[in-house]
């Protein structure tokens, strides 16, 4: 547990390793900052106090309170406050925006990207991703190429994301903790090499190779975020269709969520974990065969 020794005059903040060891696995600056002024604290927080001692807007605190909880920091503490809407800004606070020179100067960036004049909608979406999360200009406009160039590369030429698919990737990129560039490059390897790797996915999945589409992506990110190779995705594909008769991606997730529990990420450890599981049930009938004995896949297909 976290606490104060006392070094002469001087008061001195000790952390257990786990916690350490949680804040820097989590590879979330603002998270880490967040954790160390909490712990540092004695009392209560207000949100926009906290904010303000941090250099950081409530939302890009919220994203931080979000990511300890995540790592199983804050336990059951009090959340710090209530989350604010995103800001609607009045005409003479976008004037103000356009005024600044880095904000006028991303403007004009993401309309050329985007191949458009930005509505008065967009703009709004534009200047609460700049202004509550707190995104430094450069940084934004990487996030919007980003999701451009992603949305060419599953649709084509000529498609173009929308500010509100852009806002939903910058409110992920904000509960991720990146907020500069240096964080935002390694993510952008890390997705670039991820991607790349999807079509063995695709394939085991029957799926040929034609790109993913978001919903099957966030599947298959997490499931190379969690350590399963495609064979193993492959087994958990063909328990699938065996039980259900179709494609069934949720059904899928869940047993590979269950293998990802019990610690079995290849199909070797599936299997072998699986038949110590029924060596340790009670036999019914005769042993099982030699070599890759597959009876513990019944329990999936429900036969007796």
């Amino acid at each position: 547990m976290a606490g104060y020794i006392l070094g002469g005059e001087e008061k001195n903040l000790v952390l257990r390793c786990a916690e350490v060891d949680a804040v820097v696995g989590g590879k979330n600056g603002d998270a880490a900052l967040l954790y160390l002024a909490l712990q540092r604290s004695s009392g209560g927080q207000d949100a926009a106090a906290l904010a303000a001692s941090l250099g950081m807007t409530e939302l890009r605190l919220r994203s931080a309170e979000s990511a300890l909880r995540e790592m199983g920091l804050l336990g059951g503490a009090k959340p710090l406050a209530p989350e604010r809407e995103r800001t609607e800004f009045t005409p003479q606070e976008m004037a103000d925006l356009l005024g600044q020179e880095d904000y006028a100067m991303l403007r004009a960036q993401v309309e050329q990207t985007l191949g458009r004049r930005l509505a008065a909608a967009d703009d709004q979406i534009l200047a609460g991703l700049y202004h509550d999360l707190g995104f430094p200009a450069d940084v934004l406009y990487q996030l919007v190429v980003h999701c451009t160039d992603r949305t060419r590369r599953r649709y084509g030429e000529g498609r173009r994301p929308t500010l509100r698919q852009i806002e939903k990737e910058g409110y992920y990129w904000a509960q991720k903790g990146l907020f500069d560039q240096e964080t935002v490059a390694a993510y952008l390897r890390d997705y670039d090499r991820k991607v790349a790797g999807t079509g063995a996915y695709m394939r085991v999945l029957q799926l040929g190779d034609r790109p993913a589409v978001d919903s099957e992506l966030k599947y298959i990110l997490d499931w190379m975020d969690k350590g399963f190779p495609p064979d193993t995705v492959a087994l958990a594909y063909e328990i699938t269709i065996m039980r259900k008769q179709k494609m069934d991606w949720r059904y899928l997730n869940g047993i590979l969520r269950r293998w990802h529990e019990s610690g079995w990420h290849t199909t070797a450890q599936v299997e072998a974990g699986e038949q110590r599981r029924e060596s340790a049930a009670p036999r019914r009938g005769k042993a099982p065969s030699a070599g890759r004995d597959k009876s513990w896949m019944k329990k999936y297909v429900g036969r007796e």
